[in-house]
């Protein structure tokens, strides 16, 4: 399997955001920082999506991430899938915060099951086509529309850019940066769609 350790977030203030994902979400190591402000207009093309059992969670996290600066784009809601929202965080990344279950079945939590990066890309195929090339093995494919990969303990998918913008509800255009690095422990590389792969070491626990 191959191994997505975290992801780096570029912002021009490494520590505020430190202190606001560690506030607002929890997600500890997983996701890193880096003082960066390469030029980046609209969208960025993906969605950090973090997946909870019930919808306390989602209120949970959704409303401590509020109070510590971020905009709702989508307040959670019920729908046919669960229930969940999205927002915006105050460096721009793009946050889905959903539940499969649209009733509590415990007290609340603010655990997280899953966290997972959706990447929003041209050509949902050629994309796939170049992960399965570097050793990515596939657990979901719905033909061009999604893809999910194996790997941990960041799960990476592929939705089309448009198909991604529209689940966030935010307008497809963007350009430059992503601002957005993929931390792995297999070799460096760069997608069709520029999403850049380093090779780093683990986070600290």
């Amino acid at each position: 399997m191959t191994t997505i350790h975290s992801v780096t977030f570029e912002v021009p203030d490494p520590t505020a955001a430190d202190d606001f994902y560690a506030t607002a979400f929890g997600v500890g190591a997983h996701i890193r920082t880096r003082a960066a402000q390469p030029p980046a207009t609209g969208f960025r093309g993906y969605i950090m999506s973090l997946v909870v059992s019930q919808p306390s969670t989602v209120d949970s996290l959704f409303g401590t991430a509020l109070q510590s600066g971020a905009t709702a784009l989508k307040p959670p809601t019920k729908s046919f899938w669960g229930y969940g929202g999205v927002l915006r965080d105050p460096y721009g990344t793009l946050w889905k915060i959903a539940s499969s279950s649209k009733k509590d079945t415990g007290p609340a939590t603010r655990d997280i099951d899953d966290i997972v990066l959706l990447l929003g890309v041209d050509d949902v195929a050629v994309t796939k086509r170049f992960y399965v090339e570097r050793g990515l093995s596939v657990t979901k494919s719905f033909g061009r529309k999604y893809v999910e990969f194996a790997t941990a303990p960041v799960r990476l998918a592929l939705y089309s850019r448009r198909a991604a913008a529209k689940d966030a509800g935010v307008p497809v255009e963007g350009t430059g940066s992503h601002r957005l690095i993929i931390n792995t422990d297999a070799d460096a590389i760069v997608d069709p769609d520029g999403f850049t792969w380093e090779a780093t070491s683990l986070p600290a626990r």
